[in-house]
Formats: C-alpha cells, sequence, structure tokens
C-alpha cells in the first residue's frame, strides 16, 4: 500500500484539480493549445526564432498520431499532478527512511503540497503546461542527482528522471539544471557528478539546442522588453517580495486564481510557508539529507533571480543581461525560479507533519509510532495547501471547461492537408492571442490555427502585455518571415486585418493559403482577385491563392536536427534499458553519520 500511495496522492490531486479538464474535448488558455491531428513533420520542420515548443509538440503530434488530441491533452495535464505528487512524496519518504505511518503521512503531505500551490495553479491557468511537465520532474531530478552510483548506472538514472524536462523543452531544463544541479555539485564527488548530470542535461537538451544552434544569430535574439512585460508583479496584499514567497507573483493578472488575494487565506498561506520553511531547516539539521544543502542554495538563488524583477535597478540588469547575450532571455520570466523554492516548502511540510506525528516520548527503534491524536494532527496539516488554495478546485473553478472544434475548423485541416502542393498558411486577424467565440467562456488564447494545418504557417509572434499603469509593452516576435509578412500587410492595430488581400505579394511570400480564424464580412476577400474560397464558416474562412502565383518552395527537415532528437531518444531508451524501468525512484547504499538516521537518497 505504501508503495502506491504517492501515486495515489497525485491521481487524487489530478482529478481534484482538473475535473472537467480530464473529460472530451480540448482545453484552450493562453499557451495550452491543443489540436486534432497536430502534424509532426510541421513541428519537427519548425519556423524561424527559438524553438522552445518543438520537443513538447514533438511529443504531442506522435502521440496524437495513436490517441485523440484531446486524450493526450488530458493524459498530459494529469501527468503533471501524478508525476509531480509522486516524485515529491517518494523523495521525502527516501529521505526519511521509515515505515512508520507518520512517515507515510509525511510523505503524501510533500507530494500534495508540491503540485497543489499557487504556483502550479498560475501556470496552469497561464496554460503552461509544458512547464508544468517539467516543474513534475523535478524531485525525481533532485534525487537522482545525489544517487551514489558508478558512471555508467548514474548517468542512465539521471537521463530517466530527466525525461520530464526533455519533453518540457528549454524552460524546464534550464529549471532542472538549477534545481538539481546544486544538489549533484553537492558533498563528496560532486565535481565528477556535476559533470555526468551536466552531459546529460546537454543530451536531452538537443532537440531544441541544435535548431537553435543552425538558426544562428538572429534566431536566438531576444527582445529585452520582455523583462518589463514578464516581470513578477504583486498578486496578495504582501507585496512582490511576499507574493513570490507564497510562490505566487506571476506576471499575469488574468492567471491569479480566484480567492489567491483575500486576506484571511493569505495570513494562513504565509504562516503555513514560513512553517514549512522553519521544518526544513529542523529536518536538514536533524536527518542530513544528502540533497538539503543542494536544493536550499537552489531555492535561495531562484528566489533571488526572481526578486530581479521586482525593482527598476533589477529590471535594468536583466534587459542589460540580454542585451549583452540572448543566452540570458530565460531570466525575464522571473517568477518561474520560485520552483526550487516550491519544493523546499513541500518537503518542509512534509518535515512538519512528520515533527507533528513523532511520539512525544520516542520508543525504540522497531517500537510503537506516533498515537492517533498525532496523526489525525499531520493529516489535517497535510491538507492545508488543498484547503487554502480552493482556487485550484475543479478545473480552476470553472476555467479549464473543454470545448469541441467547429466543423469549419476540421474541414479546413483536413483541405489543407489533400493539397500536396507546398506553401505557407497564413493566420489572419494578424494577432497570436485573441479571444475565440465558440471556446466557452471568453479567455485569451493562442489561435489555435497556427497549429491546425500540416504546414507552415505565418502568424503574429509578437506579444502585447499590458502593464499595471494602463500601458502597453510589445514584446517582438522572433520569426523573420513574419515580419516579412507584417510589412506587406500593414494590419489595422484594431481588427489585426489588412484593409485589403493583394495576391501577388502573398505568392511572393510562399503563401499559399489564408486562415480567416474569425468571423469576416466576406466583402474582405470577395472584392480581391486571385483567390478561391476553399471553406467558408461562421468562425473560420479558407482562402487558397490561386496555384498559378505561389512559388514555394517547402523546407526540409535539417538532418543534423533529426540526429540530435535521435540520439536524446536513443540515450533514455538506453538508460530505461539498463534498469528495466521508467523514472525508477533507485534507493542506493545508506550514509551513517552522528545522529542520523539511515539515510536513503
Amino acid at each position: 500500500m505504501s508503495r502506491w500511495l504517492p501515486w495515489a496522492v497525485g491521481l487524487v490531486s489530478a482529478v481534484l484539480a482538473l475535473g472537467p479538464a480530464l473529460g472530451r474535448g480540448y482545453v484552450l488558455r493562453y499557451d495550452m493549445v491543443f489540436v486534432p491531428g497536430l502534424s509532426l513533420p510541421t513541428v519537427l520542420r519548425g519556423a524561424d526564432g527559438f524553438p522552445r515548443a518543438i520537443p513538447s509538440d514533438a511529443v504531442v503530434a506522435a502521440l496524437s498520431r495513436v490517441l485523440p488530441g484531446d486524450v493526450v491533452q488530458s493524459l498530459a495535464l494529469a501527468a503533471v499532478f501524478v508525476a509531480g505528487a509522486a516524485g515529491a512524496a517518494r523523495l521525502a519518504a527516501g529521505a526519511l527512511g521509515s515505515s512508520r505511518a507518520g512517515a507515510r503521512v509525511a510523505a503524501a503531505a510533500a507530494g500534495l503540497a508540491y503540485v497543489w500551490n499557487p504556483f502550479v495553479a498560475e501556470r496552469l491557468l497561464l496554460g503552461q503546461w509544458a512547464v508544468l511537465l517539467g516543474y513534475a520532474g523535478l524531485p525525481w531530478a533532485v534525487a537522482a542527482a545525489v544517487r551514489r552510483a558508478r558512471a555508467a548506472a548514474y548517468t542512465a538514472g539521471v537521463l530517466r528522471s530527466l525525461v520530464p524536462a526533455a519533453v518540457g523543452g528549454f524552460s524546464s531544463v534550464v529549471l532542472t539544471a538549477l534545481t538539481a544541479g546544486p544538489a549533484a555539485l553537492w558533498g563528496r564527488g560532486g565535481p565528477a557528478r556535476g559533470a555526468l548530470f551536466a552531459g546529460a542535461l546537454a543530451v536531452v537538451s538537443l532537440p531544441w539546442l541544435v535548431p537553435s544552434l543552425a538558426a544562428g544569430a538572429a534566431g536566438a535574439a531576444t527582445d529585452p522588453a520582455g523583462v518589463e512585460a514578464f516581470a513578477p508583479r504583486a498578486d496578495t496584499p504582501l507585496g512582490t517580495a511576499g507574493s513570490l514567497f507564497l510562490l505566487g507573483g506571476v506576471w499575469n493578472a488574468n492567471a491569479v486564481p480566484p480567492h489567491h488575494g483575500d486576506p484571511v487565506p493569505v495570513a494562513l498561506r504565509l504562516a503555513l510557508c514560513l512553517a514549512a520553511v522553519a521544518a526544513w531547516a529542523w529536518w536538514v539539521r536533524r536527518e542530513r539529507p544528502a540533497f538539503g544543502p543542494g536544493l536550499t542554495a537552489a531555492a535561495a538563488l531562484g528566489f533571488a533571480v526572481a526578486l530581479l524583477g521586482a525593482s527598476a535597478p533589477g529590471r535594468e540588469l536583466t534587459a542589460g543581461l540580454i542585451d549583452l547575450w540572448a543566452g540570458f532571455g530565460p531570466l525575464r520570466d522571473g517568477q518561474l525560479y520560485v520552483a526550487p523554492l516550491a519544493l523546499l516548502q513541500a518537503l518542509g511540510l512534509g518535515a512538519a507533519v512528520h515533527w507533528l506525528t513523532l511520539p512525544a516520548d520516542p520508543p525504540a527503534r522497531g517500537g510503537r509510532g506516533a498515537g492517533a491524536l498525532g496523526l489525525a494532527a499531520g493529516a489535517g496539516a497535510a491538507v492545508l495547501p488543498v484547503v487554502l488554495s480552493s482556487g485550484l478546485w475543479w478545473g480552476a473553478q470553472g476555467a479549464l471547461e473543454p470545448v469541441q472544434y467547429p466543423r469549419a475548423w476540421r474541414e479546413a485541416q483536413a483541405a489543407v492537408a489533400a493539397d500536396d502542393r507546398p506553401g505557407a498558411v497564413l493566420v489572419l486577424p494578424w494577432s497570436a492571442y485573441r479571444g475565440i467565440s465558440w471556446s466557452g467562456e471568453p479567455v485569451v488564447v493562442l489561435d489555435p490555427a497556427t497549429k491546425l494545418f500540416d504546414r507552415r504557417t505565418l502568424w503574429n509572434d509578437d506579444l502585447a502585455v499590458g502593464t499595471p499603469d494602463g500601458g502597453t509593452v510589445v514584446v517582438r516576435g522572433e520569426d523573420a518571415r513574419a515580419r516579412e509578412a507584417a510589412r506587406v500587410l500593414e494590419p489595422d492595430p484594431q481588427t489585426g486585418l489588412p484593409e485589403s488581400l493583394d495576391a501577388v505579394e502573398l505568392a511572393g511570400l510562399g503563401v499559399r493559403y489564408v486562415a480567416l480564424s474569425a468571423p469576416v464580412d466576406n466583402r474582405f476577400w470577395s472584392e480581391a482577385e486571385g483567390f478561391s474560397v476553399v471553406v467558408e464558416g461562421a468562425d473560420m474562412t479558407l482562402l487558397e491563392v490561386l496555384p498559378p502565383l505561389v512559388y514555394a518552395e517547402e523546407a526540409d527537415i535539417s538532418g543534423l536536427e533529426v540526429t540530435g532528437g535521435l540520439v536524446t531518444v536513443g540515450a533514455i531508451i538506453w538508460s530505461v534499458a539498463r534498469s528495466g524501468s521508467s523514472l525508477g525512484f533507485q534507493r542506493t547504499g545508506s550514509e551513517r553519520r552522528p545522529g542520523a538516521r539511515k539515510e536513503i537518497p
């Protein structure tokens, strides 16, 4: 029973948090866009700019060949909670090294706290499922990073633990390096372990690293304006620093769950977080888990990075670093880096529950454990995160409702797929994020038409972010062909539509189809020459640029990029084959220290 308890905690958490999102249909919200039959060749072919979505979209596209797209989405969302809770619970249980009922309750508390907190709620409401998948893998990576084993076995274990980060992509790998890297470097043999860990990170990074290097300097350009747009903000009465300590502070006010900033829950959550940090300090000093110092350093460093965006000097420093080298671009979204603190607080809560369940007069080893009163107190503390973050209940109180794609969308997708002639699809209105009338409750979402078709799409990848003072910060996109299309279209900033369509100019850009993914008066295209209507519906109109006009060459998938992906997949298969398991939590030999219990990393 205790073996399956961490997984059960994760499964129950997934059902309670996601609720209707696990049913049939597609949940569309901000960056979370799943479509029927996502094209794997198109994902691998990519576009200009940094290939942030290649690993996650490639896995979704591969799974969509055998499962419906909405089922793939449900599995991906559920995996965040199941893998995250199980990983944190098993990390806590392995360090506690006890079979007492109190230790099992403590492990369950750590797992529940790790997946039920403002960080998970806000990132889920932002639609960043791939980032959350990497977040779910952090406890597994930490456990693997401190494992003592021979080089080959150690590398295999690390590679297995990095599967969520590999799927999550660039941000997930950065988070994993920050969280588990210090743990790998700490203690005896740290430099050797650190080198092996860094090598494993490099291998799982190949699917996005190789295309980004192949894109050249222009493809890796990052707009420093994003520092202001993605700076953390106060979403509680405690200010920005206090909100970050409570694992909130996300830059988008519309991603804050209901009741998150209410004074009473905030005060209770603050007390809970302070108690968790205090219990963590007590636990690290008393039990000396191998990952204790490293995770402490990672949490402190991550919190410092998050605070950079909370002050004008910090934002100026970050923008200067990005100007100096585009590789500092990940520092823009500072709130992301409270993830190690989330793991520390979750394990600290587990330690607090463990302390509550300890008998007042500790029996000899093998004696009776905590009494009923202690277990009840521990169980009550374990469920506090769920009680205090009620905004995550049942699909974030209705914010994650699935919908079906209209028939016209499916018809447009099929029509483009049936055409074997090359050419891109231009997506209008020229606005990446917008409301969609058929998606249920109005919410901003990345236009699903950007992923609907089995060929290159041209769309506006600029991001407009509102600021607290009522202004707007525009973060320039990275797709050079999209910028060229914008110059040709000259769209109206309000409607996202050009004054008219010129088939000759679009043909010169290599455009074969124009997808109007919004209700538009047909006079917009009926007066233009060089187009034919393929699909016409209330929410989707597909126009074809007449064949004689288009001279497009379809970009091939780089052999180097394919090789990078194959190396990553091969390395993961090797690591699984070596142990016969996937993401296995492996116990190693114990290490005894004065005054410490048996330690199981």
